[in-house]
């Protein structure tokens, strides 16, 4: 295998490949393949979760979220799968993403609340925050949390995943930045975060797929994907979400455009810290709803 710390965007481009190369490759692929069981993933679309307004529908999107959840957890009523997930002693921290120009929708957070709160936690034992985690008594308290943000291009990591969203959970973050934050998923067994995960969703109500800077944004280069990426393993969710912010970017530009630097984190997650999978040939996405354009 070749050095994951060398990765360019070829070789990203060639490992995300390897998804639809298999029927081509038949044994010679199987051969390659890891024996593991594949890591499911949950993909939900809805066309009408944005109105023509703009604005978001939070009955759709709750609805999105109950359906992925409960096809996630193989169970029919949303209620009973939150409780598979938490109890009512339970202290939940809700671990969002508030960058301006594309936070982590309020929609998709009530959602959230609305379902812990079904499952019996009281409303004083469940908190929302982002870059306050480490002094919110919820999440230094916290015996479960929730990784919700949404899916974007990222100057130093590459893109902005589930994996990513933990550096508030350290009180340096600066000093992950190195190698094309490399070090990301080793916050994952920080105290304060270990163990405590029970569900990543990515949003993909909309991704912003292209940027060049840091804090760059261009509403030119915004998708609204209208879809939710729900699951257990981070490194799974991001590697199909690096995917399709890639398979945005040949889509509109007819090629691939370079990041400033390569999701080379997803891989170091998967390859060095054990987080979780990083290989699209071992990550099953499961696809429910609306499926025009989807890309993946």
């Amino acid at each position: 295998m070749r050095n994951r710390k060398t990765l360019t965007r070829r070789d990203f481009l060639r490992d995300a490949a390897y998804a639809s190369m298999g029927a081509a490759l038949g044994p010679l692929l199987k051969e390659e393949i890891r024996a593991e069981e594949k890591v499911k993933v949950i993909l939900i679309r809805d066309e009408n979760v944005i109105d023509s307004q703009g604005n978001i529908n939070p009955k759709i999107i709750q609805k999105m979220l109950d359906d992925g959840v409960c096809a996630y957890l193989n169970e029919s009523d949303p209620i009973q799968a939150w409780k598979k997930m938490i109890k009512p002693n339970d202290i939940v921290g809700i671990k969002s993403n508030v960058w301006f120009p594309l936070p982590t929708p309020k929609e998709l957070e009530e959602a959230i609340v609305k379902r812990v709160l079904d499952a019996g936690v009281p409303k004083k034992n469940i908190g929302i925050d982002d870059r306050g985690v480490l002094k919110n008594p919820i999440f230094k308290s916290s015996t479960v949390l929730f990784n919700v943000r949404p899916l974007r291009t990222h100057h130093w990591s590459g893109i902005g995943g589930c994996i990513k969203n933990y550096v508030m959970f350290v009180s340096t973050p600066w000093l992950y930045h190195g190698e094309a934050c490399s070090p990301l998923a080793s916050i994952w067994n920080k105290p304060i975060v270990k163990g405590k995960t029970r569900l990543n969703i990515l949003s993909l109500i909309r991704t912003q797929f292209y940027n060049r800077g840091a804090h760059h944004f261009d509403q030119r280069f915004v998708s609204e994907y209208k879809g939710l990426l729900i699951g257990n393993d981070p490194v799974a969710l991001d590697a199909v979400g690096a995917h399709l912010l890639q398979l945005q970017r040949i889509a509109y530009f007819k090629e691939d455009k370079p990041l400033d630097n390569p999701p080379t984190h997803i891989f170091a997650a998967d390859e060095k810290y054990k987080l979780g999978v990083s290989d699209l040939r071992r990550i099953n996405v499961v696809k429910l709803g609306w499926m025009e354009k989807s890309l993946i």
